[in-house]
């Protein structure tokens, strides 16, 4: 006779399987993230302003969609994924920059998600994302990342013509974004439909 495990047990197993998921979601996150990274280097090489800021910036696809998708554990692996970039490829001898561009990049993405769910009223499922609300959700997103890098920049003391980037900066944020969000669309187009249930 099966000894009746406790339901200690089940609440152990079910919190670690969450921690496993949002590892999961963290690492997955970075991956995707220094992918478009490396993919806009060999696609995009020329389309650059400034150090770290395009015309095109794919990466910012990865800033919208994993937050979007995931929640925290997706902000958290932007940030990790940013961090990387910005430590080893951008900036590897500013630190204080490779810092707070890793911030930047995974926080206003965030809070434009949490935006999204206190005052748009979209649900954590995504099950009321529209194609209407992602497109709304694009342009809150290129804004609100390089208000968030350049009022550092600022606060810095950078000398970036600060008006000059923040346009390039949310130019190219959205673009990025649309063009990995309609590139992600047309792969799933191309997986076979699901049978139909009879």
């Amino acid at each position: 006779m099966p000894i009746p495990t406790a339901p200690r047990n089940d609440v152990v197993q079910g919190v670690a399987g969450r921690a496993g998921i949002a590892c999961a979601g963290v690492i997955g996150s970075a991956v995707f993230y220094v992918a478009l990274a490396r993919l806009q280097d060999w696609v995009f090489p020329h389309v650059e302003f400034i150090r770290g800021v395009g015309w095109i910036y794919l990466p910012a696809g990865a800033r919208l969609l994993c937050p979007l998708l995931l929640g925290l554990p997706g902000a958290i692996g932007v940030l990790v994924g940013s961090w990387c970039e910005c430590f080893f490829h951008l900036y590897p001898d500013d630190p204080v920059r490779s810092l707070a561009g890793g911030i930047s990049s995974a926080l206003a993405p965030y809070l434009v998600y949490l935006f999204a769910l206190r005052v748009l009223g979209m649900q954590a499922s995504l099950a009321n994302l529209t194609s209407r609300r992602l497109l709304l959700l694009v342009p809150l997103f290129g804004v609100a990342s390089p208000l968030m890098h350049h009022l550092w920049f600022w606060l810095h003391g950078d000398p970036v013509n600060l008006a000059q980037g923040f346009t390039v900066m949310a130019v190219g944020d959205m673009i990025g974004a649309l063009l990995v969000l309609y590139a992600l669309k047309a792969m799933l187009a191309l997986l076979p439909a699901p049978p139909r249930r009879r």
